[in-house]
């Protein structure tokens, strides 16, 4: 990953670079060798490993709740539409928290490319706390389309091949009563 997110972001930020992968590719090994392309790597671990691990964690834990708090009836009971309608919103809110835990490291990332020179603790530097938070909406926004898109592919191709999916979480005690259901 780490090539290709080098050459991605000096075209993304450089004003006047390369604006493809042919190009880009032997300008930076021209330039900076072969470690032009990973001084991004611990960067790139301290985003994606974040994002990865709250991707699966809060994605399962916000279908739960959703089930447990939102939903009116257990999810044994939703047709495939509600059910991959809850898939959408659960994996919408888990984009949410996985762009908040590794947008810090991704903007350090986008500036350690755009700095030649640079390693990680210096480019955290220049940045300073506030400027590791600045385009957080927007990524927020882009992250949780994506992370909600990707469930709901995932969830539809089981739905259609009707692969197993995990059984449904089971409805708390008090809402079966409030509804009447033993």
């Amino acid at each position: 990953m780490c090539p290709m997110e080098a050459v991605k972001v000096r075209i993304q930020t450089t004003h006047g670079w390369e604006t493809n992968l042919r190009g880009g590719f032997p300008r930076i090994l021209r330039e900076e060798g072969v470690s032009g392309f990973y001084k991004g790597l611990v960067p790139l671990w301290a985003r994606q490993i974040p994002y990865t691990m709250m991707k699966f964690a809060c994605f399962e834990r916000t279908v739960e709740a959703l089930y447990k708090y939102v939903v009116p009836k257990p999810r044994s009971e939703c047709n495939k539409g509600e059910q991959l309608l809850v898939t959408f919103v659960a994996g919408y809110i888990a984009g949410v928290f996985c762009a908040v835990v590794s947008h810090p490291a991704d903007t350090i990332v986008s500036k350690l490319n755009q700095d030649k020179g640079s390693n990680f603790v210096e480019a955290a530097k220049k940045l300073g706390l506030k400027g590791m938070w600045k385009g957080l909406t927007p990524r927020i926004i882009m992250i949780g389309t994506l992370t909600a898109l990707q469930w709901f592919i995932y969830d539809s191709v089981k739905v259609y091949f009707r692969l197993p999916r995990p059984p449904p979480p089971e409805m708390p005690a008090s809402l079966k009563a409030k509804m009447g259901i033993n």
